[in-house]
């Protein structure tokens, strides 16, 4: 027979106060009780790194802080997360390197049934959550469960994720929708004011 958490992480029907669940949401509570209330001078980013379940090199996530296990979250290289994200990581969630997420984005692996009489048992579901490399998620967006996002993205503030979004391409909108592709003439654009920045500092 299988556990509540194989249920869950492989995509099927779960209950979601499952007693073999019980006490992964003690650690994590623990866990973001000393982020979210760190005193002064508290390594907030070592406690980041005992939550989550893999992190690379140069990541940084703001306090506070919410998820519901911390070690479904898989996080690359040079990673940012501003202010009070939440991350339902029921489902697994990854992403990638060189990735900026904006205060107040939600990371929803975890959905319920539509039927109510399944609902009312407690029954969830949760479906994996997948953002590339060199993304930006603008403030306020909201990912779904069970979506993709491609490398080189740029995901509007307050946008509500529905579907993948190809690589390469703006989004934004509720539903989320492309916008237009990132061009050649985007880099050159960004890379000519790059430059005079620089001269700037001379």
């Amino acid at each position: 027979m299988s556990t509540e958490e194989q249920r869950m992480l492989s995509g099927k029907l779960y209950n979601v106060y499952g007693k073999d669940l019980a006490k992964k949401y003690a650690q994590k509570d623990h866990l973001l009780h000393q982020i979210n209330f760190a005193e002064e001078g508290t390594d907030v980013q070592k406690l980041f790194r005992q939550l989550l379940g893999r992190t690379g090199n140069n990541v940084y996530f703001e306090p506070p802080f919410f998820c519901d296990f911390g070690g479904n979250i898989t996080v690359g290289d040079d990673v940012y997360c501003n202010t009070n994200g939440v991350f339902l990581d029921s489902g697994k969630i990854t992403i990638g390197s060189r990735v900026l997420i904006g205060p107040r984005v939600n990371l929803f692996a975890a959905g319920h049934p539509i039927d109510a009489g399944v609902r009312n048992q407690w029954l969830g579901f949760a479906k994996p959550i997948t953002i590339g490399d060199d993304v930006w998620i603008g403030g306020n967006a909201t990912l779904n469960p069970g979506v993709t996002i491609g490398s080189n993205v740029v995901i509007g503030s307050g946008s509500v994720v529905t579907h993948d979004i190809p690589a390469n391409s703006v989004a934004a909108g509720n539903p989320c929708r492309v916008i237009r592709p990132i061009t050649a003439a985007d880099k050159a654009e960004w890379e000519n004011q790059e430059t005079e920045y620089r001269e700037s500092l001379k």
